[in-house]
């Protein structure tokens, strides 16, 4: 990036710094309004976004997009195949002292999405990892942020293509060996399924290390309650994808992750359990995608697509993909699909209580990774709330007794949560928190008190006014604001002798005094920041709801699911 030029200054010192810690990603960089970007990652916006180059001072290409729109800009970003770092304002400026602290908030990368803008909603969004064991097997763990479930498996050689193609990765995690880039087969490979190739520390595939950051990720001493062994080498590539997630996955200060709460246990994947369709084949029959524009309009799964979840259009694909051989599987689920021809009326009733249901799956993980909004938070409680009316239209249809069962464990717990965020939130919420407007009117006294002050600031003032016109029997005294010196009471000259001597001389005009009294100084304070409260205190209401939901997610994960 060149030497620091003379018209250098402490916030590109600080740029400059974040980009050393992220070389191979685009760094956003938030200078108030705006995310900018200099010199390469400049030019690269450039290219994939088409945003107009400028230059901060001479030599030092600029460019940059309203903080307000930044999703679009990541998305295209993400697409184009580019790793991005969001390096944040994570102090007030306006009680910073000297230079505004950042710290990189988000690593956004093609595996490791939750935002439901950079995401497709029937497609998964899988992060893989590979190493080998011995000379003819691969392990192979693969995993979605934005849904919390993992799998893993060993692979031979001649099975590896085709079943990554299944699997669909967007990203591919791949040993460094001693400080190189990954082995160029492994590249090779990545470029074969239309993953991006991310190399990563050989150590971070070690057996010990990846045992260690499984065991605390999940919080336990032993793997074998999941069904693995200490010494079990597809435990390595599951290390390597737990290490590269908290990673990524930043806290709002910029402070690393010691978990992720809704990240389940990785399932071991038999290939036996499924029928084989290999790379080829998948492209042929088009399943998921046509031959000839790559959409997934008239493909298999286009056409069968009638599914009224997000979640259901994602699981249709995953049983495209992966058909069942085992008799008694196939004979329960037509024994399912058979109850729902059936019955028409007990179809249609279905179909619209599951209309109400959102992405709960997605939506649940990004309230585990502090990425949720309140749009998220509110669509989530009305999801949940139809558990139990779901599980009542299930009752008595023996085809669906299982899902009946599941829905009846969690309908209690969610039915609650749903409860406090309806009591909460108001039905049509905004899509940010910028400026409040979430919460409802007397849900919480804090935050009326703090509306009200905002709202009746002119009904006070008023009333206020009329007990000093009482007070002082000065008939023309008004109280008023400007920005420049705040409240105040303003009285002629003809009048100034007639003031209370409690009152404390603010400014002198012409032909007039201003006053201001500890009433009006105390009102002053409190109505000024009214707003700024307000917002803070939606904020931590907010938050706390979003936690009590993340507490839920086991719950949120199995309502999912069924």
């Amino acid at each position: 990036m060149g030497k620091r030029d003379k018209n250098d200054t402490p916030a590109m010192r600080q740029y400059r710094h974040f980009k050393r810690l992220h070389p191979d990603c685009v760094l956003f960089f938030r200078m108030g309004d705006f995310y900018e970007m200099f010199y390469e990652d400049a030019e690269t916006a450039n290219r994939v976004l088409g945003l107009t180059l400028t230059q901060r001072s001479e030599g030092i290409p600029m460019t940059g997009v309203p903080y307000h729109a930044v999703e679009n800009y990541l998305r295209r970003m993400i697409e184009a195949g580019h790793r991005v770092a969001v390096c944040d304002q994570v102090e007030d400026a306006a009680s910073a002292k000297g230079l505004v602290r950042r710290d990189i908030t988000r690593l956004i990368t093609p595996g490791t999405l939750t935002d439901e803008a950079l995401l497709e909603e029937n497609r998964a969004n899988p992060l893989a990892a590979l190493t080998p064991v011995g000379p003819a097997e691969v392990a192979v763990a693969w995993a979605e942020l934005s849904t919390g479930s993992m799998s893993a498996a060993t692979f031979g050689h001649d099975e590896l293509v085709d079943e990554l193609a299944r699997i669909g990765p967007r990203e591919l995690l791949l040993v460094e060996q001693d400080h190189r880039p990954a082995d160029p087969d492994d590249r090779q490979l990545a470029r074969q399924i239309g993953a991006v190739a991310t190399p990563r520390p050989a150590w971070q595939f070690h057996q010990d290390e990846a045992v260690q950051v499984i065991q605390q990720q999940f919080q336990v001493a032993t793997l074998s309650g999941f069904g693995f062994e200490p010494d079990e080498p597809l435990l390595r590539p599951v290390g390597a994808i737990i290490h590269y997630l908290l990673q990524t996955q930043k806290q709002s200060d910029g402070s690393s992750r010691r978990r992720l709460a809704h990240l389940e246990p990785p399932k071991r994947f038999s290939r036996a359990d499924h029928l084989i369709v290999d790379q080829v084949s998948l492209r042929s029959l088009e399943i998921d995608r046509t031959l000839r524009s790559g959409s997934l309009q008239q493909s298999l799964l286009g056409v069968l697509d009638e599914c009224v979840t997000p979640m259901g259009k994602r699981t249709l694909r995953q049983w495209l993909c992966y058909p069942l051989r085992d008799k008694v599987r196939i004979e329960h689920r037509l024994e399912v699909v058979g109850a729902l021809v059936a019955d028409s009326d007990f179809l249609r009733e279905l179909r619209a209580i599951l209309g109400q249901i959102q992405d709960v799956a997605r939506t649940s993980a990004r309230l585990a990774v502090g990425r949720a909004w309140p749009r998220d938070l509110v669509g989530l409680g009305r999801s949940v709330a139809v558990a139990e009316r779901l599980a009542a239209c299930l009752a008595d249809r023996a085809a669906l007794r299982s899902q009946c069962e599941a829905l009846g464990q969690v309908a209690g717990p969610l039915g609650e949560l749903a409860g406090n965020i309806a009591a909460a939130c108001i039905e049509a919420p905004p899509g940010h928190l910028r400026d409040g407007g979430l919460i409802r009117d007397g849900f919480d006294a804090q935050l009326d008190t703090h509306r009200h002050l905002e709202r009746d600031s002119h009904n006070w003032l008023a009333r206020y006014q009329k007990e000093l016109i009482d007070q002082s029997q000065i008939q023309s005294l008004k109280v008023a604001y400007n920005k420049v010196f705040g409240y105040y009471i303003e009285v002629s000259a003809a009048n100034r002798d007639r003031t209370p001597d409690h009152w404390s001389r603010k400014q002198t005009l012409k032909n007039a005094e201003r006053y201001i009294t500890p009433e009006l100084k105390t009102f002053e304070d409190k109505v000024l920041g009214a707003h700024q409260r307000a917002v803070a205190r939606e904020q931590a209401l907010f938050e706390a709801l979003c936690d009590e939901a993340a507490l839920q997610v086991h719950h949120l994960h199995a309502f999912a699911r069924t």
